[in-house]
């Protein structure tokens, strides 16, 4: 029998890193999706490079969405300054300014149609709805609506030739466990990058939400931190 194949969303990021050793794990022939979309750490494609080289995906897939021409993000718009040294409680009011608008939802879509051109019924996405994300396109009540869209918004949706399941392994997750997880599974954090605002020298900030929650996990994992 041939192996499943599946669409993982693959960012370079901690959490898509995990997400794509777990699709592995599970015998999936993996197919590595990366967006460029103008986002302020460039840095981070990069570091999706290197995740699917290790991981040795069937194919690598990279596509331009330059949602700059949008705008309405800290991570598309110099105008608009990435949140420094926040405490966890700042961290977990509201949405914050590095929400970009309808990202995984393009993200989504760009993976479905990917996924129903393979005749994959399966996509990974690393989302994470606690450690105070905020983003309202990381909750399990968003990816079961598209989910549901997925399905009819498809030729083989329609015509009922597809069960289609949107994976979400991290969604409940606290990052200490996603690392934890992560470590079991043979996953080298150093290949992966999560800060949202590098210094001019290309090093990490160590003060951006994504940078302080990177630290936390691995202080609560009580593993010593990798980049």
């Amino acid at each position: 029998m041939p192996r499943k194949r599946a669409v993982v969303l693959v960012s370079g990021g901690l959490d898509s890193t995990t997400c794509l050793a777990i699709a592995k794990q599970q015998g999936f022939d993996l197919y590595a999706l990366t967006l460029f979309y103008g986002q302020r750490h460039q840095v981070e494609l990069k570091a999706a490079r290197k995740v699917a080289k290790a991981y040795r995906v069937k194919q690598h897939l990279e596509l331009e969405v330059p949602l700059t021409a949008f705008g309405g993000s800290a991570l598309t718009d110099a105008k608009i300054k990435v949140p420094k040294q926040r405490s966890l409680k700042e961290m977990g009011k509201g949405i914050p300014p590095t929400y970009v608008p309808a990202r995984n939802t393009v993200f989504l879509s760009l993976a479905l149609a990917w996924a129903e051109a393979l005749g994959a019924q399966d996509i990974f996405i690393g989302v994470n709805a606690l450690d105070y994300s905020g983003y309202p396109d990381c909750r399990p009540e968003f990816i079961r609506a598209y989910e549901r869209l997925a399905k009819l918004a498809t030729k083989k949706g329609v015509e009922g030739k597809w069960k289609l399941k949107i994976h979400t392994p991290l969604i409940r997750m606290s990052k200490a466990q996603i690392i934890k997880t992560g470590l079991r599974l043979g996953v080298d954090y150093g290949m992966t990058w999560s800060c949202y605002d590098p210094l001019p020298n290309g090093k990490p900030c160590d003060r951006c939400d994504s940078c302080l929650l990177r630290e936390k996990g691995f202080r609560e994992a009580d593993v010593k931190l990798s980049l």
